[in-house]
């Protein structure tokens, strides 16, 4: 729920492979091309049709959970020569989660000014994976949400310091909503967040009579499951840690013991306090995948005897390092390799963790400078009843969007009416349970019943799925100019 099961894609990219696009590079009066190019389907020959990429591409983010496409998206923006204007529709089933990715955009696009480049990416670790946190992330947290708080209200403070957000598409009662996410926020005693009780009853709840035996279930779940589906990335210890406390990065200097608000879901006020669900979130994968999984750094990958070198951890703050360096420069990262700590086969001692005071954060630091401007991408939060319309095929969203994605615990709203909102040349991308402990036979069922919904839909596999048999973090398929 606040973090998604596969590694974060470039969409325009994606849209360009799909396709087989290839831009041209810019003239010297600034006018960018598109070379026309051939378009095949993967299993026949088709007649040549044109395709050119839209001035304008429409994405659809629905279920993302958090902003790990847009980052990635954003950050590598620069690498294409012809760069089309990007809406980049975010669509979450709960307020508090799309609060959650103002903060971590925030973080992401925040001035250099305020954070060098490793800080801010143990921020975003922090705040992102940890259900604990050290007390700076922690008063970064509520000074960020009184400064979005600002931003939500006030449109001329919204243009002044993030003009790439975009809340129209947000009713007055989802504001409201956002308002209470970064007032619950606030260092106050009554903001009560017992996020260490409410991940044990999880665990507790999910293993039953084997919660005696949880650190077995832990090893079964990694080293039987997950390291068989693309995640040998992930470290036994860091693992079995998250399983049993929710803390997922971990580096030797830092403390955690702050609760993380982010977390928080239904909230409603309750006089001077906030009533809510607890924790409701995942428990099993862990936000490891997103950034973890893969680098561009194949010595990050090695193991020996089984034990891999760099966690998880590891991988995710070098990627992270790339994206947000990417993101400030405009230009291409140069990893140092002494930043990467080998702690993937090292046991760190793991103490007992702080105790910590609600409300001693006060007189905090305002973060309320500009953040980092991305030029012709605009982020729009819209409401979660929107997955509604769009399961129905309403007119509004009809033919609107070049690139679609949708999350696997989304895919009961997929419909072929929903396919409606697909441009004539657009690429769907849909998250599968890969990344989840499901039994074999569940992950392949789906994948069927999916299959068979965009056989439905007529769309067409960007790759062909009957030949290459691997492991599908994402299914892509695309509606092409030729279907119709």
């Amino acid at each position: 729920m606040f973090w998604g099961l596969s590694s974060a894609l470039d969409f325009y990219e994606e849209y360009l492979k799909a396709f087989k696009l290839q831009p041209d590079v810019a003239d010297a009066s600034g006018e960018q091309g598109v070379q026309i190019v051939e378009i095949t389907d993967n299993e026949q020959s088709e007649p040549e049709v044109e395709a050119t990429i839209p001035e304008t591409l429409n994405i659809l983010i629905c279920g993302g959970a958090d902003p790990r496409h847009v980052i990635k998206t954003m950050a590598k923006r620069y690498t294409h020569n012809y760069r089309p204007k990007l809406n980049i529709y975010l669509l979450d089933g709960c307020v508090e989660i799309a609060a959650r990715n103002m903060l971590l955009l925030g973080v992401a696009l925040e001035s250099p000014e305020a954070f060098n480049l490793i800080s801010k990416v143990h921020l975003f670790m922090d705040i992102y994976g940890n259900t604990l946190m050290r007390p700076s992330s922690h008063q970064y947290m509520a000074a960020k949400g009184r400064t979005l708080l600002k931003m939500v209200t006030d449109d001329d403070e919204l243009q002044r310091l993030a003009p790439i957000l975009n809340i129209e598409g947000m009713k007055y009662k989802e504001r409201d909503s956002l308002e209470m996410a970064f007032n619950f926020w606030q260092p106050k005693p009554q903001h009560v967040f017992k996020i260490e009780e409410y991940w044990e009853r999880r665990v507790r709840a999910l293993l039953g009579n084997r919660y005696d035996h949880r650190q077995g279930a832990f090893d079964w779940d990694l080293s039987m499951t997950l390291k068989d589906r693309e995640a040998q990335q992930i470290c036994s210890q860091e693992y079995r840690y998250w399983r049993e406390c929710g803390i997922a990065f971990v580096f030797p200097e830092y403390e955690h013991c702050k609760p993380n608000k982010t977390f928080a879901v239904g909230l409603v006020r309750n006089g001077q306090t906030y009533l809510h669900r607890g924790y409701v979130g995942d428990v099993q994968t862990g936000p490891f995948c997103a950034f973890g999984l893969r680098s561009t750094e194949e010595r990050m990958h090695k193991s020996v005897h089984g034990d891999n070198d760099y966690r998880s951890t590891d991988v995710t703050e070098r990627n992270l390092l790339e994206f947000f360096h990417e993101l400030q420069t405009k230009t291409a990262y140069e990893h140092d390799e002494s930043r990467s700590r080998r702690y993937g086969a090292v046991q760190l001692q793991m103490g007992a963790r702080l105790i910590y005071d609600e409300s001693d954060a006060q007189g905090l630091e305002n973060y309320d400078k500009p953040w980092v401007d991305v030029p012709d991408v605009k982020l729009h939060f819209v409401s979660p009843e929107e997955v509604l319309q769009l399961k129905g095929g309403a007119a509004r969203w009809r033919s609107f969007f070049d690139v679609a994605f949708v999350a696997q615990n989304y895919f009961p709203f997929l419909t072929k009416e929903f396919f409606g909102c697909l441009r004539e040349q657009a690429l769907f991308v849909l998250e599968t349970k890969l990344l989840t402990v499901e039994r074999k036979e569940q992950l392949s069922s789906y994948e069927s019943k999916a299959k068979e919904l965009f056989k439905q839909a007529e769309l067409q596999p960007v790759i062909n799925y009957q030949v290459i048999n691997g492991h599908n973090m994402v299914l892509k398929y695309k509606k092409s100019i030729s279907n119709n």
